[in-house]
This record gives C-alpha cells, sequence and structure tokens, in this order.
C-alpha cells in the first residue's frame, strides 16, 4: 500500500481587498482560516488532546490499544473509536482531497481496509512531521459544526473571538464538537452541548490538564454563547457589484486556470487574498450620489449605474449602481444584473447612449487632420444623403432635427457644435469623416457593444445615427473611452485586480495594467479641448467642480434614458441612468426620484450630478493636473461669427415648411390627431397628461418637434395638457417654454423604419 501522504493545506476563505486593505467579501466553500498551533489557546490544544488522543505526545502515530479494539468492532459491524489524533488527520487530509461525491464516500467508507489504509499513512507520517505540526493540521482541517472548519473559525463563530482568546469552558464546548458536530451543536442543542463539554471537562481531570477546582467553575454553567455568522459572497458585501465583477474576471480568465469549473473552485478553496483597485472613499461617493438622485427602491424603477477609472492604468476605482444585489428581479430595488458593465461581466445588453458617442465622432475627424473650424451650415432639422457603411453600400437618407434650443439656421464649427450639442453638425461631420471611420474609432477606444455583438452586422452597417449614441452600450466601455482622451491617447483595458496572494500554493500572482497607444496625442489633446468647452457655456456648464474637466452630456430619443461621461486628467467615469425593463417602453419621462418631480431628464438632469458629487467626493485624492493646450494643428479654437437675425416668429413657424411635422400645439385631441394622419404620419398620444400652459386636454407638445420632416408612416408622439401651467413638463423638447431641470439640448431623432 501507498505510505506517503501528501498534506496539502486544506480549502479555506478567499478574501477580497479594496485598494486600501479594506475587505470586500469573502468566498469560501468552507468556513476556515488557518492559524499557527502557537495561535491556539493551550486548553484549546490539551482539551482536544484530552478528549480524542490522552496519548498523542506518547505513541507514534499507531495506538495499539485503541487500534486493535477498533478493529474487532470493524469486524463485528461497529466503526467505534480507537482512532489515534494522526489517523483522524489522515482521514480528514483524505476527504478534503477529493473532488468528487463518489471519491469523498469512498475516503468515509467504515471498512476495515479504510482503517489499515489510514494507519499506514499516520505511521509513515509521523516519521517526516512533529507532534506539534501534526496537531497544527488537526486543528485547522476538523469540522466543528454549523459550517466552522478550523478551531479559529469556530471560536470566531461560536463565541466571536479568535482561538487564542478561548477559556476553559469554551475550548471544552469546542473540542465536545468534532466526534459528533451536528448532535452536540450548541446553538441548535445546547442542552446536550452541554452535556458533552462537562465530560470534556472531566476527562482533562482525569488527564491531568486541569485541576478537579477548574473543572467546577464551568461545569454547569450556561455555553455563554456569541454567534456570529462569517459573510459568504458578494450578497453581504457593500460593494456587492465590484465583487460579482470580480468573481466573473477571475472564473471567466484562462490565465487562473483550464476550465471554469477549475477556476472556480480555485477561488473558493485556496484561501486567496485578492487585491483590487477598487478605492474605499471614491466608491462611497459614487454610491451615495446614485442612492441620493435615484433611489433604489423608487416606484419607476429607474437605476443608475455609474463607472470610474483611472487613465494611464486602466484601474476600477468606482462601481455603483442604485440597486440592492440580489436573485428575485421581481423586487423593486433587486438585481443580480451589474449594469455598468459588458454582458459577459455583468449579464446586461447595455444601453443607447445618446450623444456621449459625439466625442468619437471628434476623434475620428481630428485624427483625420481636420480643423477646428470644419464648419457646416444648417437649419434645425437636415437631411442627409450619400453615407455608406464599411461594405461601401449606400445608406438611406436620414432626416434628423435638434432640439428646440437649436432653431433656425445655423452655421457651427467643432467648438461651438460641441458646446451645443447639435445634432445637424454631427451627422454632417460624420458624413465627412466617413460612418466607417467612426465606426472604427470607436473600436480603437474600446467602445464595443455591451451584448458581445460586433459592429459588422447588418443594423450597426446601417445605422445612420451612429455619431448620436443609437448603439446599445456600458457605462464601462464610456468610461474608458474618456479615460484613453484623458491618457491622450494611451487605452488601457480596465483593471479590477493587481495581485492575487495563493496561500495554498505559496505563490503570488502579479497582475499589471495591459495599455497601448490607439491614437496620436494632438488628436486625443484636441478631442480634450472641444469637451472642455461643454462646460464653458455649453451643456455641462453647470457641472464643474473646481478642476479642469471635460466632458460630454447625452440623451436619448424622447429621453428614454440619460447619460453623463467626463473626467479630469487623472480620473474618467460615466453614468447612465435609465429604466431596465425597457427604456423606450419606460422613458425618463413625468417621474419623481428621491422627492424630486422631473418632467423630462436629460443628461444634465441627473447623471450630471451624480458624476459631479462622485468626483467631488473623489478630488481630494487627486492631484490637480491640467490639460494639455491645444494643438497648433488643428487651428484657430474661435466659434463662428453671430448667424444672421433670426426672421419674425410670424415667418418662422413651423408650419410653413411644407411636408414637416404640423404645428398642433394647443388644438383638441381629434383635430390633431386627424391634421398629423392627413399630413402622413402615424399617431401615438400619451395617456398621461403633462403640465402646459394650454388648455386642459388639448395638445402641449409633439415629438418631433413641428416642423421636422419625416418619412411617411413615420410616427408622431402627442402629449395633452393637464392645465397645470407654467413649466410644460419641466421642458419637454418642442413644448417652447423653458426647461425647469437642466439644460440638454441633444435628443437623439426618432429611428427611420429601416431599423
Amino acid at each position: 500500500m501507498p505510505s506517503e501522504l501528501e498534506t496539502p493545506p486544506p480549502p479555506q476563505r478567499s478574501v477580497i481587498y479594496d485598494v486600501e486593505g479594506g475587505v470586500i467579501a469573502e468566498i469560501y466553500d468552507r468556513n476556515r482560516e488557518l492559524v499557527k498551533v502557537d495561535d491556539v489557546a493551550p486548553v484549546m490544544r490539551d482539551a482536544i488532546i484530552s478528549t480524542e488522543d490522552s496519548r498523542f505526545y506518547e505513541h507514534g502515530g499507531l495506538d495499539i490499544s485503541g487500534t486493535f479494539r477498533a478493529a474487532l468492532r470493524t469486524v463485528s459491524g461497529s466503526t467505534q473509536g480507537g482512532s489515534s489524533l494522526t489517523q483522524q488527520y489522515v482521514k480528514n487530509v483524505l476527504i478534503e482531497g477529493t473532488t468528487s461525491e463518489a471519491a469523498q464516500a469512498e475516503a468515509r467508507e467504515t471498512t476495515l481496509s479504510r482503517k489499515v489504509r489510514e494507519l499506514r499513512y499516520a505511521v509513515s507520517l509521523e516519521e517526516k512531521m512533529s507532534k506539534d505540526e501534526i496537531l497544527e493540521g488537526y486543528l485547522n482541517i476538523a469540522y466543528f459544526g454549523d459550517g466552522a472548519y478550523g478551531a479559529e473559525s469556530a471560536a470566531q463563530h461560536f463565541f466571536s473571538k479568535p482561538a487564542s482568546e478561548l477559556n476553559l469552558g469554551e475550548a471544552a464546548t469546542l473540542a465536545g464538537l468534532v466526534r459528533y458536530p451536528e448532535l452536540y451543536n450548541p446553538r441548535l442543542n445546547p442542552e446536550q452541548a452541554t452535556e458533552r463539554r462537562d465530560v470534556v471537562l472531566d476527562r482533562m481531570v482525569d488527564t491531568e490538564s486541569i485541576t478537579q477546582e477548574e473543572a467546577d467553575e464551568f461545569k454547569g454553567t450556561e455555553l455563554k454563547l456569541d454567534i456570529s455568522t462569517q459573510s459568504n459572497g458578494c450578497v453581504p458585501s457593500k460593494q456587492p457589484f465590484f465583487c460579482d465583477y470580480v468573481i466573473q474576471e477571475i472564473e471567466k480568465s484562462d490565465k487562473f486556470g483550464e476550465t471554469e469549473t477549475e477556476r472556480a473552485r480555485w477561488l473558493r478553496t485556496a484561501g486567496l487574498q485578492i487585491h483590487t483597485t477598487l478605492d474605499p472613499d471614491m466608491q462611497a461617493a459614487g454610491q451615495k450620489a446614485v442612492d441620493k438622485w435615484v433611489p433604489r427602491k423608487n416606484e419607476s424603477r429607474k437605476v443608475a449605474a455609474e463607472v470610474f477609472l483611472e487613465p494611464g492604468t486602466g484601474q476600477i476605482r468606482v462601481m455603483a449602481q442604485s440597486r440592492n444585489y440580489g436573485p428575485d428581479e421581481s423586487k423593486i430595488g433587486e438585481t443580480s444584473i451589474n449594469f455598468a458593465t459588458n454582458a459577459d461581466r455583468g449579464g446586461s445588453s447595455g444601453f443607447q447612449a445618446g450623444s456621449t458617442f459625439k466625442a468619437i465622432t471628434l476623434a475620428a475627424a481630428l485624427d483625420q487632420g481636420m480643423p477646428y473650424s470644419t464648419s457646416f451650415t444648417s437649419g434645425s432639422s437636415t437631411t442627409i444623403t450619400g453615407q455608406k457603411n464599411c461594405n461601401g453600400a449606400p445608406l438611406a437618407s436620414w432626416s434628423l432635427s435638434n432640439s428646440s434650443e437649436s432653431k433656425g439656421a445655423t452655421t457651427h464649427n467643432m467648438v461651438s457644435g460641441t458646446k451645443a450639442s447639435a445634432n445637424t453638425y454631427f451627422a454632417h461631420l460624420q458624413k465627412r469623416v466617413g460612418l466607417c471611420n467612426v465606426i472604427k474609432m470607436a473600436e480603437k477606444l474600446g467602445v464595443t457593444r455591451a451584448d458581445g455583438q460586433s459592429y459588422d452586422n447588418d443594423n450597426t452597417q446601417s445605422n445612420n445615427s451612429f455619431t448620436l449614441g443609437s448603439e446599445e452600450v456600458s457605462p464601462m466601455s464610456v468610461a474608458n473611452a474618456y479615460a484613453t482622451f484623458a491618457a491622450r491617447g494611451v487605452y488601457c483595458k480596465p483593471q479590477a485586480i493587481t495581485k492575487i496572494d495563493d496561500r495554498q500554493s505559496g505563490k503570488t500572482i502579479e497582475l499589471d495594467s495591459d495599455c497601448e497607444r490607439r491614437i496620436s496625442k494632438e488628436t486625443a489633446d484636441g478631442v480634450n479641448y472641444l469637451l472642455q468647452q461643454t462646460f464653458n457655456g455649453g451643456t455641462a456648464s453647470s457641472l464643474g467642480i473646481g478642476r479642469p474637466v471635460a466632458g460630454k452630456t447625452g440623451t436619448t430619443d424622447g429621453s428614454a434614458s440619460a447619460w453623463f461621461a467626463g473626467y479630469t486628467p487623472n480620473l474618467a467615469g460615466a453614468v447612465f441612468v435609465g429604466d431596465p425593463r425597457g427604456p423606450n417602453q419606460h422613458p425618463l419621462r413625468n417621474i419623481t426620484l428621491g422627492g424630486r418631480y422631473f418632467g423630462t431628464v436629460y443628461g444634465a438632469t441627473i447623471p450630471g450630478p451624480i458624476w459631479r458629487e462622485t468626483m467631488q467626493g473623489s478630488i481630494d485624492k487627486l492631484d490637480a493636473d491640467n490639460f494639455s493646450r491645444s494643438p497648433s494643428r488643428f487651428g484657430s479654437t474661435s466659434e463662428p461669427a453671430p448667424p444672421a437675425p433670426e426672421p419674425s416668429p410670424a415667418a418662422a413657424q413651423p408650419t410653413s415648411d411644407q411636408g414637416g411635422v404640423p404645428n398642433v400645439v394647443g388644438q383638441q385631441r381629434d383635430s390633431a390627431v386627424a391634421a398629423l394622419e392627413a399630413a402622413g404620419y402615424r399617431v401615438n398620444v400619451s395617456e398621461t397628461p403633462i403640465r402646459s400652459d394650454q388648455a386642459q386636454g388639448t395638445v402641449a407638445a409633439v415629438n418631433p418637434n413641428p416642423g421636422t420632416r419625416l418619412p411617411e408612416g413615420a410616427a408622431v408622439n402627442v402629449f395633452l395638457s393637464n392645465g397645470g401651467g407654467g413649466d410644460t413638463a419641466a421642458g419637454f423638447p418642442g413644448a417652447g417654454t423653458p426647461w425647469t431641470h437642466g439644460r440638454e439640448p441633444d435628443v437623439v431623432p426618432v429611428m427611420l423604419p429601416m431599423f
């Protein structure tokens, strides 16, 4: 029979730490923490030896009389007693080393051959290990019941103290558990546990480990338990979605094992110390911000999710969302989906990112050497023809419009177009750059579809409005693209783990940042200059933090979802707000969040303040760095000269644009529907009235705006007035009244039927 027994460290807890060494979560199959024998109270060692093997320090691993007595009982059908402490250690090592139920059953089989095999191993083990080493192994591997493996975990679980601080009564209680841990479980069976403790105390008197007086001090007294349950997994963590992301990073990366099953077992048994990039102060600021603006259990079921990374390393500093972590999606405020990242790391298929994509078009244009003065003149609406996809196939014509704040014929260059977030300007710029080149720039910057699908698909390749953010992406993807701008063109793969100490093997895995240059410094510096202008009279004017910042608001068609992406030279973040049930079916209109009513939510309304408050809670840890100067190669940074005066209001009525959406604001419902249908459009009338100066029951607003040119059969949404007066839906696009909850003119136009 084999005589050499491998004695690797038994399975133990793995711990995930933040960047400052705080515990994020513990992950395990066995609740076990290994300790040295000297870190176990002497009374605990004496209690175990007195109870399980009083001649432990005298025999050579084989208790002759006890073993033969057990052998005779085994032959006659009984399996009680007789095993030395060394033999028990061998048995536990064999059980812990199994990887299947069949192997575990074999290790537990009650046969004479099993006892003989254990004897052979025990004798060999005594030749290569000292008694204290064997005792230490036993104290760490033994099962004490209630999910606690090893003396340290048992002491923490039953008495909320380390094994080094156990008193005599507590030690006797634990020592009494190892023979029948379920029967003598002091939490479930206190009477049996008390009787067993007293038996152990008597045994310790018999072996002269303690005196009768010492035993009498504890005999007959209450157990005085102080139960504490060790957390396991991400559910009890304060950073559950980042915790889940870290687990996904390990289980789905072949650098940590050949199969996902092997990697999952390694994570839960190897006692890993996993050091991550999460900053506890920044994370706390981010979680506070998302919970403040989009409370977790809001009745409208909206969610906010954000990611902040360090430019130049890709290290994730913040990952937060306004949801409790849990499996029951039917509960308000609970989800197991991580909306901050892609489907392969969190289960989310992403959301349309709105005008945050315009930065990608700017990068593509500057990369081709276009100057800031690249200008286009268009009205509040325009039609783009002649675009081609990456296969060279022509795209259908594309009609789109700006918001109500961008009326009339206007000439924009890159500076003014970015500040105003003018849809029509970026549509023309995309055509000039080439749709395929904009798509390729997105890929360079790491902006991928959250569902994992390549951009080389029929929908994307026919997507005229790519520049307006009509692809479904994650906050992680958008934040990382903006971090690439902040790092002056150096892209870094998002990084959550920096080091893993494998306590089982004694090895350490160091994980470096994975970075490479994707765009030139000049291109990145040009984008950085342009995106700084949004804080200077642009759509992000109210979101400054007292530091050099750059960024972009984003709102999708009909305020289905809203975004803000922004950065300093050393921290970049993206915030999404929307409805995971389906943003288009449950838009950000006429909702109440955190006690605030919003007629319409825009990028600067909720996502912007979340970003700003997260940044404000983080900048104390950041150097006050400046962006590099605007490259001279892109020319003047001036905006175009002011346009000619607008025509008189009467001449500028949208209804003068034959073929556009009729201006039916103020009309009765039936007459408005008839006029729109007569113009060739399908009509959707919202059943939820909105506040408006118009009379109750009349039309308060239409979307798209009056005058917008749409193809025949396109849908027009009609919103009726509740007669409340004043602030027309708090700024509904096209209502013609001032917005009351933020300034965000970049609404993605209605998608054409081809999409």
